[in-house]
């Protein structure tokens, strides 16, 4: 099923995988990251082998992708969420990035606007995201959202020392 919600002219928000999705979603997270945080091949082989897995098993549960694309179906940015251990447990939001060239366009915003209104349309009770500490502009959007900080440890989960963070949301 595809649902498409115009951001602006020239982008929109495609629902599902469409061809090239894994790798340009992994390619904007490797780059990203590795410019600006100096996360190595490590990171993104595990984006790559969890992405693809979950692409490959996403009619399996209440999981869906969104990709933000222009007219010459071009990522600008992505979300998931990841609805595998049924809409009783808390669903998880994956894969959310805007590439830099495309940031402040409200292609971020309507990612995961988009994404919790699945959530909330499927019932689920809260959603969580893992991030790390420092992703300040993500943080301001997930707390405008009502995301609050739950839990925050020492950690490798992305194969370089960073302060992880899980930010939490009760939908009902």
């Amino acid at each position: 099923m595809t649902n498409d919600v115009d951001i602006a002219a020239d982008w929109t928000i495609v629902s599902g995988w469409h061809p090239g999705a894994i790798g340009d979603i992994v390619s904007l997270h490797g780059r990203y990251y590795a410019l600006h945080w100096s996360f190595g091949p490590y990171f993104e082989a595990k984006v790559a082998t969890e992405l693809a897995e979950f692409v490959r098993h996403r009619h399996q549960s209440v999981s869906r992708l969104w990709c933000a694309i222009d007219d010459k179906e071009r990522l600008g940015g992505s979300v998931a969420i990841d609805g595998g251990h049924g809409t009783e447990a808390s669903a998880h939001l994956r894969w959310f990035i805007v590439d830099d060239a495309h940031r402040g366009m409200g292609i971020g915003s309507r990612l995961l606007d988009t994404a919790l209104v699945f959530c909330r349309e499927q019932g689920f009770p809260s959603v969580h995201l893992w991030t790390f500490a420092g992703l300040h502009e993500a943080r301001r959007l997930y707390e405008s959202r009502g995301f609050v900080l739950g839990r925050e440890l020492a950690g490798e989960t992305w194969g370089t020392p960073v302060t992880e963070q899980r930010f939490d949301l009760t939908l009902r």
